[in-house]
């Protein structure tokens, strides 16, 4: 008997996907881990009978993350990887076989698996997890506008790491807090700007947090973008300030890394590339506010349209930024 059921987010910035899914079926687990994860080999080392498992999964492009049950043994077999995987035990061990290695990993703890390497897991009975997939080409280019400059991959990742202390559990935590939304309907993963945001935090949380052969590059100061450099993005921000941009698109934009940008701007401008971005929008708000017909006009509309996709945190911002809400500048004056 299977309970399944799927929905689709309509593509934007990013392709958004979330799937609840609950079998008993090998095949059906099977079917859904190779459309969320890998081609793998599913077994149940003490027959069929006991076989059960849950997912409850969100996919944002290159990046997956997916709450995985199983309420028997199940062994996972790959023959070779064609992403980044981390599976993190929240409830009961994993056993692990890869690189040459045999782990043993409990909550707490993450494994971290690259690609081209086959890789065999036993899960055991009554045991949860969340498994973290990040499609090869998007971690590696992302790792390339962190550094400012090609990147050779694959990113030789470690094995195991521990989530209990440093940078990684702060990167534990963001994973949780996204697995967490996967069942809200209202959540801001959904919208466009947020998940954006979301899935490279992801991404470059895991490269700042673990210990890998770039790592050393990444901790080195970074030196300033040039002026120009800055100056580019300034002026592509006051062009479009609505453009959902990201801070790897401003060091596209650039022709600066990421780090070297952030930089930059706090020597030329005196604050972060977003920061900035966020002011200038609060500006053209306040303007359009100002401007607007009240009896047309919502003070939604006029944040959506300027690139605010959390209503409540717009508000609070505009409210620090001039000292009065929104819909008093909307209503004008008494």
């Amino acid at each position: 008997m299977v309970d399944a059921h799927f929905r689709t987010v309509t593509p934007s910035v990013v392709t958004r996907a979330t799937a609840s899914f609950s079998s008993v079926d090998i095949d059906d687990t099977r079917s859904l881990l190779a459309r969320f994860y890998h081609p793998l080999a599913v077994a149940a080392p003490e027959g069929p009978d006991g076989f059960e498992f849950h997912a409850d999964v969100i996919q944002l492009g290159p990046l997956t993350v997916g709450h995985l049950g199983f309420g028997a043994p199940v062994t996972l077999v790959a023959s070779e990887l064609e992403a980044y995987h981390i599976t993190i035990p929240t409830t009961g061990q994993l056993h692990v076989w890869y690189a040459g290695l045999e782990i043993t990993a409990d909550p707490g703890s993450a494994v971290l698996y690259g690609p081209g390497k086959p890789v065999y897991t036993l899960h055991a009975a009554n045991s949860a997890e969340l498994d973290v997939k990040i499609e090869q080409p998007a971690l590696e280019a992302e790792l390339a506008a962190l550094l400012g400059r090609p990147v050779t991959g694959p990113i030789d990742l470690p094995a195991v790491v521990d989530l209990r202390s440093g940078p990684a559990r702060s990167w534990g935590t963001l994973v949780r807090m996204l697995r967490a939304e996967i069942g809200h309907p209202a959540s801001l993963v959904r919208q466009p700007l947020i998940a954006e945001h979301l899935r490279r935090s992801v991404l470059s949380g895991l490269l700042l947090s673990v210990p890998h052969r770039y790592t050393e590059e990444l901790n080195a100061p970074a030196p300033a973008g040039p002026p120009r450099a800055v100056q580019r993005v300034i002026d592509a921000i006051q062009d479009e300030p609505e453009r959902p941009f990201t801070v790897a698109d401003l060091a596209r934009i650039a022709g600066v890394s990421v780090r070297s940008l952030q930089e930059g701007f706090r020597r030329s401008v005196g604050c972060a590339p977003m920061t900035y971005l966020q002011q200038v929008r609060l500006a053209r708000a306040h303007e359009s506010l100002r401007r607007e017909d009240p009896s047309r006009a919502t003070v939604a509309a006029v944040a959506h349209r300027w690139g605010f996709a959390h209503l409540g945190r717009f508000a609070s911002a505009y409210r620090n930024r001039f000292g009065v809400c929104p819909s008093e500048t909307l209503r004008g004056p008494a």
